[in-house]
């Protein structure tokens, strides 16, 4: 095993300032995109509209990440991805008027889809495979501490010092481009010869096939996304303290992150599958305390220390899943693996907003929150089919 760390491993710099960059941008604007709609005179169907736009985008676009690299190349896919993630957050500015803002949020949504994509296939590529966990487990750090700090912050600075601070915020992907075209050129000279595919020799996996290995680690990520998904949309609308509202987002983003980076090691000895059951009830366990506590809103460290435990459980599994879905294919699929998973990841963080408020509507949200707790309980049977160990992504295309 190399010794060198494997943020020092050569690009790896260059990547984690590209997600940096990239993932400071959308954390900038997530929360202060609606807000500036709804500073328009939208109403609250509008200002969701705003995000839902973004993650649509997002999830589109993502499927169609792997044909533009092998049309384009890395240097100009990484550059478009940051361009159109930045320049649409100064183009805020220019209205607040619905329509304007929804284009704006569709453009960032193609940036976003490309910064995500591109951003954990590469990481395959430029770790050592049997550091592969640990590489996701650093590049998660890097797309967590935007989360963790700009998220929590952007209102505020929206509130305090104006809309146009925290625009700047969002552009901050254009600073990651000089890292790009080295980056972008160190990937180019990491893929296969044409003629060195699985897929042009025609012994590779069909779509169907792909979509197959893929399923598993894809339904249990599913089940997580829910859940991170309905916690950070409605628990500020279900605690009555602002303060502790925020403290609560504040921990499930630390939990999230401190459970991706930790569990990288651990799955580099052993692979992901002895974790993966664990992670799931420990999960399930803290969103059946949450359901108790919006039920008897009684001990604040009840809640606190629920979200904790969902937010270990929907960050290591985040990890987990990716390591799980690149070990399913060859190196020369990892763009595909990359794509299916952050869609899986949108998606299911969208579909978690959506459902759960559903269910709330006719059941209130403790029994909600018990059926994302019973969906990760369900997940646990996705488990005997994942590998033992993550070694498929060490093989060459030709395999």
């Amino acid at each position: 095993m190399s010794a060198t760390p494997v943020w020092r491993q050569p690009g790896m710099p260059a990547l984690l300032v590209v997600s940096f960059a990239g993932f400071s941008g959308y954390a900038a604007l997530i929360a202060v995109a609606p807000l500036w709609a709804v500073h328009g005179g939208a109403d609250a169907a509008g200002a969701g509209l705003v995000n839902a736009v973004l993650l649509l985008t997002t999830v589109a676009v993502q499927f169609l990440v792997p044909w533009l690299l092998r049309r384009l190349g890395y240097v100009a896919v990484l550059v478009i991805g940051l361009a159109f993630l930045g320049l649409p957050a100064l183009g805020y500015g220019l209205s607040d008027q619905l329509l304007p803002v929804l284009v704006m949020s569709a453009l960032r949504g193609v940036g976003f889809a490309i910064v995500t994509v591109t951003g954990s296939a590469m990481v395959a590529q430029l770790v050592p495979p049997a550091r592969l966990g640990s590489g996701i487990g650093v590049y998660g750090l890097a797309v967590a501490v935007p989360m963790l700090v700009l998220l929590p912050l952007s209102v505020p600075l929206a509130d305090g010092i104006g809309f146009p601070a925290t625009f700047a915020l969002g552009a901050l992907p254009l600073v990651g481009i000089p890292a790009a075209v080295p980056l972008g050129r160190r990937m180019a000279r990491l893929q296969p010869a044409p003629d060195a595919g699985v897929e042009r020799a025609g012994n590779g996996p069909s779509r169907r096939e792909l979509a197959g290995r893929l399923g598993r680690p894809m339904f249990i990520l599913l089940s997580v996304t829910l859940t991170g998904g309905a916690l950070m949309t409605f628990l500020p609308q279900l605690i009555e303290s602002s303060r502790l509202a925020a403290a609560t987002l504040f921990l499930l983003s630390l939990c999230a992150a401190v459970g991706r980076s930790l569990v990288g090691a651990l799955a580099d000895r052993t692979g992901p599958k002895p974790y993966l059951a664990p992670l799931l009830l420990l999960t399930a366990a803290g969103m059946l305390t949450t359901a108790w506590w919006v039920r008897e809103p009684t001990d604040v460290w009840v809640l606190l220390l629920a979200v904790g435990v969902v937010g270990i459980g929907y960050g290591a599994l985040q990890n987990l899943t990716l390591v799980a879905s690149f070990q399913e294919v060859s190196r020369d699929r990892l763009n595909q693996a990359s794509a299916a998973w952050n869609a899986g990841f949108d998606a299911g963080t969208g579909l978690g907003a959506l459902v759960t408020g559903y269910l709330a509507t006719r059941l209130e949200f403790p029994p909600a929150f018990v059926v994302l707790a019973v969906i990760s309980v369900l997940a646990v049977a996705a488990v005997p089919g994942i590998s033992a160990r993550a070694d498929r992504a060490t093989r060459p295309p030709a395999e």
